[in-house]
C-alpha cells in the first residue's frame, strides 16, 4: 500500500497565515505542470509496484487547474500504478471555485473526495485571513457539495482567531454541524515565519490570543463534535465512522508515498525527500536533468521519534512493534509517570493518549523521544 501527493504551487490569492510553498502568478504554470508530468513518469518505480490507495491533490490551490489539467494526472496515476478499486482521490478547493456544474465534473474525472477551505462563516474574519472567498460562498459551497453525491468531503475550520469568543466559536461549530459534514479537521491560528500574520504580529498591529483561551476553544471543539457523533481520531481531525481521511491516516502510520511537485515531500520507509520550493527552479531542474530536491535517510531514533510525533496525536497511537528501537527499554519511566496522570495508556502493544492526554501531545512526544546515547 502506498500513497501519492500532487502539490499544485497556484493560488488565486494569497492568506496572510499561510506558509505553505504557492504563487498568485500563473506564469510558470504550463513549465511545471509538464515538470511535475515527467517527475512522475521517472519516480513511478519508486514505489517498488506497490499498490496506490489514495492520491491527493493539494497546494496552493488545486482546484486553480482546469478539468483537463486534473485529468491528466489522475489518467496518468491509473497508467503508472496499479490503484485499489476503492482508491481515495482527493482534491482541496476554495469555496469561491464550487458550483453545481464544476463538482458534477470533478466527479466525472475520478475526484472522490473534496477537502473544502471554509476557514470561517463570518466576513471579517475571512477578510482578515485573506481569503478569496466570503461569506456567503462558504455556506453556499457546503450546501451545494452536501448534495453532489461525494463518497466523502471535509471542510477546514480556524479557531484561536485574535479576539474570538466562545459564543462565536460556538457560532462557527453550528454553522459547520447544520451542513452535517462526513469529517472536519480544525486547526489553530498558528503565526508561521515570515507570513503578513507574523509581521502584522511583529509590529504591534495584532495581537493574538493566550494559550488559555485557545485551549478553551480546543476542548469545545472536542466537546461539540464528539457530541455530534465524529470520532477525534488525530488531534486537528474528526470524522464520521468511514469517513477519516486515508490519505492523511497513511502518513501518520508512516505508508510510504510519493510526493511530486515544486516543496513536495516523499517517504519511503527509511528516507525523506523534498522537492525545491521554487517553481521555475524545480521546471528547470527536471527540463535539465539536475538535483531539484535534497534527502536525507533517518537513524533508528528519528524513524523513533517521528513515530511518536504523529502516532500519538491519532486514536490508534503507536505501534511498539513496528519502531526500529525498543522506546519501553529507554523510557520506561517516562511511560509510567504518564500513565499515572492519566493521559497515557500502555495496552496491546500500542502507546495511546487518554482523552486528557490530547491537549498535552506534543509535550509528551518530546518527553519521550530518544537520544543518539538514548
Amino acid at each position: 500500500m502506498s500513497g501519492l501527493y500532487l502539490h499544485i504551487p497556484f493560488c488565486r490569492k494569497a492568506c496572510t497565515y499561510c506558509d505553505f510553498h504557492f504563487s498568485t502568478s500563473l506564469q510558470t504554470k504550463p513549465a511545471v505542470l509538464e515538470a511535475m508530468h515527467a517527475e512522475l513518469a521517472q519516480r513511478a518505480a519508486e514505489l517498488n509496484g506497490a499498490t496506490v490507495e489514495t492520491i491527493y491533490f493539494g497546494g496552493g490551490t488545486p482546484s486553480q487547474l482546469t478539468d483537463a489539467e486534473l485529468k491528466a494526472f489522475i489518467d496518468q496515476a491509473r497508467t503508472l500504478f496499479t490503484l485499489t478499486p476503492d482508491a481515495e482521490v482527493t482534491m482541496e478547493v476554495n469555496p469561491d471555485d464550487v458550483d453545481a456544474e464544476q463538482l458534477a465534473v470533478w466527479k466525472s474525472i475520478g475526484i472522490t473526495r473534496l477537502s473544502i477551505g471554509v476557514q470561517s462563516f463570518r466576513e471579517e474574519r475571512l477578510q482578515f485571513m485573506g481569503r478569496a472567498h466570503d461569506a456567503a460562498q462558504s455556506r453556499e459551497s457546503l450546501r451545494l457539495i452536501s448534495a453532489a453525491g461525494f463518497a466523502s468531503w471535509t471542510m477546514d475550520l480556524i479557531y484561536g482567531l485574535p479576539g474570538m469568543t466562545m459564543d462565536e466559536w460556538n457560532e462557527q461549530l453550528d454553522t459547520a454541524l447544520s451542513f452535517a459534514p462526513p469529517h472536519i479537521s480544525a486547526y489553530c491560528l498558528t503565526v508561521e515565519s515570515k507570513t503578513a500574520l507574523d509581521h502584522q504580529v511583529s509590529k504591534g498591529l495584532v495581537t493574538m490570543p493566550g494559550d488559555a483561551d485557545q485551549a478553551a476553544q480546543f476542548e469545545r471543539l472536542i466537546e461539540r463534535l464528539e457530541g455530534a457523533g465524529y470520532v477525534q481520531y488525530e488531534i486537528s481531525n474528526f470524522g464520521q465512522p468511514g469517513h477519516f481521511s486515508r490519505h492523511n491516516s497513511s502518513y501518520w502510520k508512516g505508508v510510504p508515498y510519493l510526493g511530486i511537485g515544486p516543496s513536495a515531500h516523499s517517504y519511503n520507509g527509511t528516507k525523506r525527500r523534498w522537492n525545491v520550493s521554487h517553481n521555475l527552479r524545480y521546471a528547470q531542474g527536471i527540463s535539465a536533468g539536475t538535483t531539484y530536491w535534497e534527502e536525507e535517510t533517518l537513524t533508528p531514533v528519528q524513524v523513533t521519534n517521528e513515530a511518536l510525533l504523529t502516532g500519538l496525536r491519532t486514536s490508534w497511537g503507536v505501534d511498539l512493534s513496528a519502531l526500529p528501537l525498543d522506546l519501553l527499554e529507554a523510557r520506561s519511566p517516562t511511560v509510567v509517570h504518564y500513565r499515572s496522570q492519566g493521559l497515557l495508556e500502555h495496552s496491546d502493544g500500542r502507546l495511546v493518549l487518554t482523552k486528557a492526554g490530547r491537549a498535552f501531545a506534543d509535550r509528551i512526544a518530546s518527553d519521550l523521544f530518544l537520544t543518539d546515547d538514548r
